[in-house]
């Protein structure tokens, strides 16, 4: 399999630098011989772009690039890069975790300009559940039945997890129900999750581990999570959110770092991370059996319903302080921060 190759190569090789998470390596982009990027990204990313590095590496642009890596919840990335955390490029979540550098003049205000929207991975919200679904598991309404244990990441650091509850959300609103009616379901779905760990990666160990009965995720999660032989299944349900996942470079990044957000947008960086279970982001990828998927040979199937944040949320300007706004010097309290404050769940951390 290409992604056991490339992650063998990569432990061995530039990727050794991942372990500081950061570089003083920039300095090296009027060198010669190598050029490092600082790759600043949200917590799924990490096994991922390992394939993407080593076939970036044998284009010309690629030649003498090496890779230090930062990855964790994509809020507290981002806002680490705010405070001074090294990145040449920053890919995340939420766009509002891009936009957060762009009021700090760290990303250019144009970023956004370009084919794809500033969108480099896109996923579809799905549920992971044990081998064989033996809770029969299939739609959101099962999620409230009583008995389910739920784990999703806390919204408060997470950017998946804001997808998640989401997709929650728009079953709801989506499906003719109001927003008292969408108020009640998150409620009860909440009240179900045992566990909102503070990325989507640790959520996912923590489902992989033996907690709950079901983890809300990404779709590329849970077929990575098969992939690497966990004993798990996944449903799409029906009606889901669809999941873009934005990324730029910094102002000061070497001319490197714009080859390979080049690269990643391009069809052989798209159908690198389908392999990792990504649905591309722009037309004509040959992306081939997905290891791990539900069905390998048609693996990203078209939900029967597909809410978009732009079409049915007013885009992330709009959603972000209505339903997760933390209520702070003058800031309103958002939607669901206020469900997870009555419910106690998750606002702490």
């Amino acid at each position: 399999m290409k992604i056991v190759k490339a992650a063998s190569l990569l432990l061995a090789g530039a990727l050794a630098l991942t372990a500081c998470g950061s570089s003083d390596g920039d300095d090296a982009a009027g060198s010669d011989s190598s050029t490092t990027v600082n790759v600043n990204g949200f917590s799924i990313l990490e096994q991922a772009n390992e394939l993407l590095f080593e076939d970036f590496n044998k284009t010309d642009a690629g030649k003498g690039v090496t890779f230090a890596t930062s990855y964790g919840a994509s809020g507290d990335q981002s806002r680490g890069v705010e405070s001074g955390n090294k990145a040449d490029l920053v890919h995340y979540s939420l766009e509002t975790d891009v936009t957060r550098l762009v009021k700090d003049g760290i990303v250019a205000e144009d970023w956004k300009d370009n084919g794809t929207n500033g969108v480099l991975t896109s996923s579809v919200v799905v549920f992971m559940v044990r081998k064989g679904n033996p809770k029969g598991i299939e739609t959101w309404d099962d999620l409230v039945n009583s008995g389910v244990e739920i784990i999703t990441p806390n919204p408060g650091s997470s950017g998946s997890a804001r997808w998640n509850i989401l997709a929650a959300w728009a079953h709801v609103i989506g499906n003719g129900g109001s927003e008292a009616d969408a108020t009640d379901f998150l409620t009860k779905l909440l009240t179900n999750t045992i566990a909102l760990p503070g990325s989507g990666r640790e959520a996912t160990t923590a489902f992989t581990d033996g907690s709950g009965d079901v983890l809300l995720s990404y779709e590329n999660e849970a077929i990575l999570a098969k992939q690497s032989g966990a004993d798990v299944d996944y449903v799409v349900p029906e009606d889901t959110l669809l999941i873009e996942n934005p990324g730029a470079v910094t102002v000061d990044a070497p001319q490197a770092a714009k080859d390979f957000l080049a690269f990643q947008t391009s069809a052989e960086g798209q159908a690198d991370y389908a392999q990792s279970g990504f649905r591309p982001v722009i037309d004509g990828v040959d992306v081939g059996e997905v290891e791990g998927a539900n069905d390998p040979s048609d693996p990203f199937p078209t939900p029967t319903k597909l809410f978009t944040i732009d079409g049915d949320f007013g885009g992330w300007s709009e959603a972000a302080d209505k339903y997760f706004g933390d209520g702070t010097e003058g800031n309103p309290l958002g939607l669901i921060t206020a469900i997870q404050q009555q419910l106690g769940k998750g606002t702490d951390q």
